[in-house]
């Protein structure tokens, strides 16, 4: 499932606005006024970084973030932070991108399976390179 990363956003911040409202009903009251200072990027921006990490061949997520987020989608995210902030932050986001998850999977049909038939590999002796490389990989 690749999906453009405007269309990827679109889909996120909808499920964001009806979760946050939902979410912040079922929260409980500690009692004490905690100030909730208004983050530079939201939740929808958070998750849709996460989510489109998984959708990219890096091999870190600080790399994903400091060239991706920040270099090549810097139009798309015009106040990114910084990478040790963004981190910080990535907890705060961890139930609603679990819940975004369950949401987008399909109803079940009720016809399940798993297929655990064991797949024999190639011995080695048997691996044949193709002709036009075995000329390359020949001793002389």
């Amino acid at each position: 499932m690749t999906t453009s990363l405007e269309e990827l956003f679109c889909d996120v911040d909808d499920f964001c606005q009806i979760f946050e409202v939902a979410w912040s009903q079922q929260l409980l009251q500690s009692g004490l006024k905690n100030r909730q200072r208004q983050r530079s990027m939201n939740l929808s921006e958070i998750m849709t970084i996460l989510i489109g990490f998984h959708q990219k061949p890096y091999r870190t997520f600080k790399s994903y973030y400091l060239e991706q987020v920040c270099q090549y989608w810097s139009q798309e995210f015009p106040s990114p932070v910084s990478y040790q902030r963004f981190i910080e932050w990535i907890r705060s986001s961890l139930v609603p991108l679990c819940a975004y998850l369950n949401s987008c999977f399909g109803s079940c049909t009720g016809i399940s399976f798993i297929d655990a038939t064991k797949k024999e590999s190639l011995s080695l002796s048997s691996y044949q390179p193709l002709p036009s490389l075995q000329k390359f990989s020949s001793s002389r």
